[in-house]
């Protein structure tokens, strides 16, 4: 009864109202983000010929990301969730992705323990209207040609090759990026994008010295307007500032992966760019 598909373009509308079910921040700019990125990896859930689900999975160098596991309410219980992983992760073992990882919410936990996922840690989403969040620190607005360090820094602090995911970030906001240079090298950059609910800030990652200014000063831009950090548990620095700024934790979030752990320098993570991609 099951069958999985290809997403399309087509299918956005339809994948907007599911999203809106479940109460997630995601804009039609992030569904088409994704068809871009991984045009082969966006897949629909069927029943009897009805869209009832979706999945994403994203290639991202040497590790893959999955994202984007919804499943209409009223279809739930019926195993349409785990025939969308089980898709997704068939999709990638096909193409040799040593490390598939996500964001697991509490619902969707179980499922992926089930499939071979393990936790690697804890993000705290922290939403609020800031207050205050002004720094003394002069920070830097990107230009492209410097782009490509900035993807270098995500790298070396992610452990991924997210370069198709922050070129098109930097290119849709472009605004919305800062820099704090130490010397001729960058140590850390912030960055933003719109949502449904709120502007999520993220991904913000940088040296313990430059985080809190950066962190800060996303924030202050966004004085007045429902904002959404994710941020790891493990840096305190970082939850302290957000504590300061008024923001309060939302919920809980698992980071989980399947296959080769993963390197990730989360005492430089000041703030995830949200569940879709790490």
């Amino acid at each position: 009864m099951i069958r999985i598909r290809t997403m399309t373009h087509d299918d956005i509308p339809w994948a907007m109202r599911l999203k809106d079910q479940a109460g997630w921040n995601q804009t039609e700019t992030d569904w088409r983000r994704f068809l871009e990125m991984e045009p082969d990896g966006c897949f629909v859930a069927e029943w009897d010929g009805q869209a009832v689900g979706t999945t994403i999975a994203c290639i991202l160098g040497s590790v893959a990301w999955i994202a984007m596991v919804l499943v209409d309410q009223e279809w739930r219980g019926r195993g349409i969730g785990k025939a969308l992983m089980s898709h997704a992760l068939n999709f990638l073992d096909a193409r040799k992705i040593p490390s598939v990882r996500l964001d697991a919410t509490a619902l969707g936990k179980p499922l992926y323990e089930r499939l071979g996922f393990v936790v690697e840690y804890e993000l705290a989403r922290y939403e609020g209207v800031p207050q205050g969040g002004a720094t003394s620190r002069a920070l830097e607005i990107v230009n492209e040609q410097d782009w490509p360090q900035l993807i270098q820094l995500d790298r070396e602090t992610t452990g991924a090759d997210r370069s198709k995911f922050i070129t098109r970030l930097f290119l849709e906001q472009p605004e919305s990026v800062r820099v704090v240079r130490s010397a001729k090298l960058f140590v850390g950059f912030a960055a933003g994008r719109q949502g449904t609910r709120a502007w999520q800030i993220g991904p913000c990652l940088s040296i313990p010295d430059a985080g809190a200014d950066l962190l800060a000063d996303a924030v202050h831009r966004h004085a007045g307007r429902q904002v959404f950090l994710d941020i790891p548990v493990q840096n305190q620095a970082a939850v302290k500032v957000a504590q300061k700024l008024g923001l309060t934790v939302q919920r809980h979030l698992v980071r989980m992966y399947r296959g080769k752990p993963v390197h990730e320098r989360t005492d430089h993570i000041w703030a995830s760019s949200g569940p879709e991609l790490g």
